[in-house]
């Protein structure tokens, strides 16, 4: 296969018309192409005169020789994965602690190698999932146990589906194909900055979970992970609480995959207990700042071009003089800041995206690093605590009601309440609370908070905006804890896997 780059279009085409824009440049016969296929797609959009699409295609071609001459063509290799050999007893199932994308997906590896893997989750199924979280949106009721944090799909279900990473790995693309095999559109395996939307995450977690179950694997839903059991210092065991009939159940286990996300404080407190070896890791806590959308298409697209552009996104980092970091995070084009709350009397913010993306606010978290350092204890769970106080500040400052406190920036950066709302209405539901926002945080984080939103406006035009509505909190970003595990994944148990967010390996931070 050959790559041909940098394939510049000033046009409105679809995707399926760049060959003949290629085939006209390169001049190519068309019977000598045996396939071809777009590897990369994106915006250029860094001189506002000059925005325009960018296009790479890989190419299955005779005579594709003469064309590697040219400084835009590459030779690839095809990718090939590493064997994956087993002599693990099929007779005792693995299980799995959570159905997030990392248990989906350690759950999908299991199917395609002969095991038939338990799937345990503290939340419901996709479909009740959402009913749960409408609810919440509309009423204010939350359900502790199926919420935006829990259920099937994970936390990122509610979250816009972002398929991005800083990572090289060949399995990030077969994470990318798994996904199409169960309903993703094909554009996620070329776009430099793919997403699947909310809307069309359900509807793909529901088909692979019904995959996994066809092939033999088994879900429990609304079951929770409440102890384990171990023999020489490895699993035997997994104890198990289904919340709808309130029976315990114990299984015997010999592999366990943790795979719980980043907000199981329980079972983090529980694992600890237990002697499984955790220790403190950096996170990151802030707000959700919301834009109109239509002038973050102005920064960032310009006024000139011709082209039907997505709506745009964004992505800006800063370093305070006092080495503290200030980044946006999980940017949400036409989206919608969401209830997250996963515990009762207390606020949490996120951010979600249907596949569209054409709602009237832009929103992003900005956010504040954190370190081990901020605590007054060396106890792994001190992070648990600070995002909790947070949280619980915010329920009381929006009026103890579910209601989110709001501020205008102009605001917050003058240290006063805000006392009404100008040209951008915040998003949050189910209501919001005009306060300040400066009464609940830390003084190193509204510090670097407010600097960072001056420094993004010198980037990106407009993002200091007096109006611009922030939400608190978001404290969710990443999880304050790691577990530690071997180079091969193991925990201080053997048999106990750790992996993913909540396990402290899937970190994000303003530069992945």
């Amino acid at each position: 296969m050959i790559r041909i780059s940098n394939i510049k279009i000033y046009k409105n085409i679809s995707d399926e018309d760049i060959l003949s824009e290629v085939i006209k440049k390169y001049k190519i016969s068309k019977e000598n192409i045996k396939e071809w296929h777009i590897s990369k797609k994106s915006i250029d959009a860094r001189k506002k005169d000059d925005v325009h699409f960018s296009y790479s295609i890989d190419m299955n071609l005779e005579n594709e020789n003469k064309l590697l001459k040219n400084k835009n063509v590459s030779k690839i290799e095809k990718i090939r994965f590493p064997e994956i050999v087993t002599k693990l007893d099929k007779s005792i199932r693995p299980i799995i602690i959570g159905s997030g994308p990392s248990g989906l997906f350690a759950a999908l590896t299991f199917i395609q190698n002969g095991y038939k893997p338990i799937v345990v989750e503290q939340g419901d199924t996709v479909d009740r999932r959402k009913q749960a979280v409408d609810n919440f949106v509309n009423s204010g009721i939350l359900n502790i146990n199926s919420n935006v944090q829990f259920g099937e799909g994970g936390a990122g279900t509610f979250s816009d589906g972002k398929l991005t990473t800083s990572i090289n790995s060949p399995y990030c693309h077969k994470v990318l194909e798994e996904f199409v095999k169960f309903g993703a559109p094909d554009q996620i395996l070329y776009l430099t900055k793919p997403h699947i939307g909310t809307d069309n995450l359900i509807n793909i977690v529901r088909n692979m979970r019904e995959f996994i179950i066809s092939n033999g694997g088994e879900f429990l839903f609304n079951t929770k992970f409440t102890n384990f059991k171990t023999k020489n210092n490895s699993v035997s065991s997994v104890q198990l609480l289904h919340l709808d009939t309130n029976l315990a159940e114990e299984i015997e286990c010999n592999i366990l995959i943790l795979a719980i996300g980043h907000s199981s404080r329980d079972t983090f407190k529980k694992i600890y207990e237990k002697g499984l070896l955790l220790e403190p890791k950096n996170f990151s806590v802030g707000v959700r700042i919301e834009h109109l959308q239509s002038e973050i298409d102005k920064a960032q697209y310009g006024t000139i071009t011709k082209l039907k552009l997505p709506a745009a996104d964004y992505k800006l980092a800063f370093h305070d003089s006092d080495g503290r970091s200030c980044y946006t995070f999980c940017m949400c084009p036409g989206g919608t800041v969401m209830p997250s709350s996963s515990e009762k009397n207390t606020i949490v913010t996120n951010g979600m995206s249907y596949f569209a993306r054409d709602g009237k606010n832009a929103n992003s978290a900005v956010l504040v690093n954190v370190t081990p350092s901020d605590f007054k204890t060396n106890n792994p769970l001190a992070g648990i605590d600070f995002q909790k106080n947070l949280e619980e500040k915010a329920f009381v400052l929006g009026g103890s009601n579910y209601f989110a406190p709001v501020q205008r920036f102009d605001d917050f950066d003058k240290n006063v309440k805000s006392e009404f709302i100008g040209s951008i209405e915040p998003s949050y539901k189910p209501g919001v609370t005009l306060a300040n926002l400066n009464d609940i945080m830390p003084e190193f984080v509204s510090k670097t908070l407010r600097n960072g939103i001056k420094f993004f406006d010198t980037k990106l035009h407009g993002f200091a905006n007096p109006d611009s509505i922030l939400t608190g909190m978001e404290t969710r970003s990443s999880s304050p804890v790691k577990i530690l595990r071997d180079e091969n994944f193991v925990s201080n148990v053997n048999g106990i896997f750790p992996c993913g967010e909540g396990a402290g390996y899937a970190g994000r931070n303003y530069d992945s």
